[in-house]
Order: structure tokens, then sequence, then C-alpha cells
């Protein structure tokens, strides 16, 4: 299906709003791909199993049961596991931390790549991860890698947060922004790196506004 646009980038670069209203202007399905690494990683901590046990995450993986429902007239995207709504707990600090280190794990790689490609259905899509344009979808024909400096994504964090009614130090939040960096850059498995022929837009000095005309520009070309 030539119909995919991939948006790869780090965290608290804005792929996810990005991604969310191309997906609506161009009437296309939508995949959060960082949610499936949430959502599995939500499922392992409520089995109890151990990360280093790559068999039992592989079963996991394998059985996930997740399913995605975009609501009418909404920006929001509920994701449910196992038949519960866990959209919410997908988003805490602790989750994205479990789900950046069993992403590193080649087993789980592996067995989630084929439930993200089952995405790509007519009329289009639009993907959003780390490695949408260099793996999963890597002959799509549209492909954006978004970046921003990571002083400014620890101070989106941090307002992210407030808003949810959370407290947050800067420090802290930087030098964990910092350190999943490092390790979804340094990964033997999937890196994170942006595709060749990726269209790159630094979106620290820029609004959501001003990166959605340029994607769009890129689509209309």
């Amino acid at each position: 299906m030539n119909n995919i646009l991939t948006i790869d980038g780090p965290s608290g670069v804005g792929k996810g709003t990005v991604a969310r209203v191309m997906a609506q202007k161009l009437g296309w399905h939508l995949l959060d791909s960082g949610a499936i690494y949430r959502a599995f990683a939500l499922a392992v901590d409520e089995a109890g199993v151990d990360i280093k046990d790559e068999k039992a995450l592989e079963e996991i993986a394998q059985t996930l049961d997740l399913v995605f429902k975009t609501e009418q007239d909404s920006e929001l995207v509920s994701v449910f596991l196992n038949g519960k709504n866990v959209s919410k707990n997908l988003r805490t600090e602790q989750t994205g931390e479990l789900a950046s280190k069993v992403a590193t794990i080649g087993v789980v790689r592996s067995a989630l790549l084929k439930r993200q490609q089952s995405f790509a259905q007519a009329p289009g899509l639009v993907a959003d991860g780390r490695d949408m344009g260099t793996v999963v979808f890597a002959q799509a024909p549209f492909k954006v890698f978004l970046t921003a400096s990571a002083q400014e994504r620890a101070q989106r964090r941090l307002k992210q947060l407030q808003k949810q009614g959370s407290t947050g130090i800067i420090s802290q939040i930087l030098a964990d922004v910092q350190a999943r960096d490092e390790r979804d850059s340094s990964r033997k498995n999937s890196p994170l790196k942006p595709a060749q022929d990726a269209l790159i837009i630094d979106t620290t000095e820029l609004s959501i506004d001003e990166v959605i005309a340029q994607v769009s520009k890129l689509i209309q070309q």
C-alpha cells in the first residue's frame, strides 16, 4: 500500500499530536506504535514477568489482546488491553521506562512487528514511532523525523505532568529524557535514527501548526 506516512523521533517532539492531526486531515488510519510497546510493558508488569525471561516475554507479545478505539469528534485514542481501558496507565513515567527497556529486546520487537504492519489498511496509514520509517514501513513513500532539544522536551514533559495534576523536577525529567535517548539510539535492534529519505524537522522553536504545515506540504508534493 502506497498511502503510508511515518513519523519517527524521540519522546517529547510532538509525534503523537502531529500523527493524530495528519490522520484526521487525510482520513487515514492511525498507529501509535509507542502505545503498543507501553501496553506490552503493562502486560509484562501485570504478569510479574522478569524482563530477562525472553521466552515469557515472547509469549506475552504473541498473545497481546490490544485494541485501539478512536472516539468520534475527539483527538483522543483509547487503548484497551485485555478488554480494559488502560489509556491513562500508558502515559506514566514508570510504564514509559519499562517500555523503553523491553523495546531493546529482539524477540519482543520481532513478535510485535507483524502486529504493527497489520495496521496498514486502505485508505492509508499514519504511523508514529521510533523505527516506523527505518524498519516497520521501510518502503513508505512519506517519511518524517521530528527532533527537538532535550531541554525543550523536558520542559514539555513537565508541563504535561502539571496539566495532569502531577509534579516533577526538571533536572530529573531531563536526566530521564537523556537516558532514554541514549538507550533508544544505541540499542542493537532498530536503533532510533532518521531514515535516509526522511524529512527532518526540528520542532524546538516551532508550533504544532507550523510542523503540520511542513508535513502536509510533503504529502502534497
